[in-house]
């Protein structure tokens, strides 16, 4: 499979209509690109606008404003029937793979729908084999082809679940907490697979997660994600290792390190994540920020390149990286 897609989201907004006329701000101005091959992890706390924004690169749902684009084509213009050849290219992981499978259909019927839903196998003997070929792709037994998704580990279901999106053969994988509702165990072996399956496919991935540390051990690159705003995006090693934004660094030292010597350079995250329906004012972050300033509460900060290739929408980092 060649590659040559580049997924690109422009200033994407989705605002949602709330009770008595609220309005939840689930994306404010949100913009990135995926190049050809690309790993974009995407971490943030419930709440900070992930799955909204997996939904709208899949066009489950349209945005408030804003576009996505691949391949140079814009998606959010398209009408539905415009839409199908494109849904191809870029393919959504659910997050939980036992409510994303029909319960009564089997691994086989599963798989077989999609190949004749887009035409890419002739029924008989050749849909049989591309079933086959897609259950080895992903690690399943040849003997789960009949079992149902009930008789199928949280594992297994999962590796139905991507091996029911590479039937179609995409550019661009969407993986909206595809490892979270699993074991650790499982998720190492989901991951390892995920892997060997972007090297041998030349997929570029969209990976979503609320865990920094899984987010680190796949992507090329990482953007944090809070309250529907970017808060700093970057080179995976940077972000993770050397956050700039506070809540990236509150993300980071929440994470489970093997090393009980190690202290938090940064105090645990107070509070909860602030109502979308009514976000604060000035930075988004300023009432749980350790080092929030009175600058913070008021005037909303840009999204600066404070380091060659790496962005953070904070007053205090900018200040630091300019002394």
């Amino acid at each position: 499979m060649s590659n040559t897609t580049t997924l690109t989201v422009e200033d994407a907004v989705k605002h949602y209509k709330g009770p008595r006329g609220a309005v939840i701000h689930a994306l404010d101005g949100v913009s990135f690109t995926l190049a050809p091959g690309e790993t974009l992890g995407i971490v943030g706390e419930s709440g900070s606008g992930k799955s909204t924004l997996a939904r709208l690169l899949v066009r489950l749902e349209n945005p408030t404003s804003g576009r996505v684009l691949l391949g140079g084509t814009d998606l959010t213009a398209l009408s539905p029937r415009a839409m199908r050849p494109y849904r191809r290219r870029i393919q959504l992981v659910f997050q939980d793979p036992y409510a994303s499978l029909h319960p009564r259909r089997t691994v086989e019927q599963t798989l077989s729908e999609v190949l004749g839903v887009h035409g890419l196998a002739a029924r008989g003997a050749e849909r049989s084999a591309r079933v086959t070929e897609l259950m080895e792709m992903v690690g399943l037994p040849s003997r789960l082809r009949d079992r149902f998704p009930l008789q199928l580990s949280g594992g297994q279901r999962q590796r139905v679940g991507i091996a029911r999106a590479l039937a179609v053969e995409p550019d661009v994988l969407v993986l909206d907490e595809a490892v979270s509702a699993l074991d650790v165990s499982v998720q190492a072996e989901v991951m390892n697979l995920l892997v060997r399956l972007r090297e041998r496919l030349n997929l570029s991935y969209v990976f979503i997660s609320h865990d920094l540390a899984m987010v680190r051990h796949i992507s090329d690159r990482v953007l944090v994600l809070y309250l529907g705003r970017v808060a700093e995006t970057g080179p995976w090693r940077e972000v993770s290792d050397e956050p700039l934004h506070p809540y990236a660094r509150s993300l980071r030292d929440a994470g489970l390190v093997p090393d009980p010597g190690r202290r938090a350079e940064t105090p645990p995250l107070r509070g909860e994540v602030p109502n979308a329906a009514a976000p604060p004012s000035g930075c988004r972050f300023h009432p749980r920020c350790p080092v929030a300033e009175d600058r913070c509460r008021t005037a909303e900060p840009a999204l600066l390149e404070l380091r060659p290739g790496h962005q953070a929408a904070c007053h205090v980092a900018a200040d630091a990286v300019a002394r």
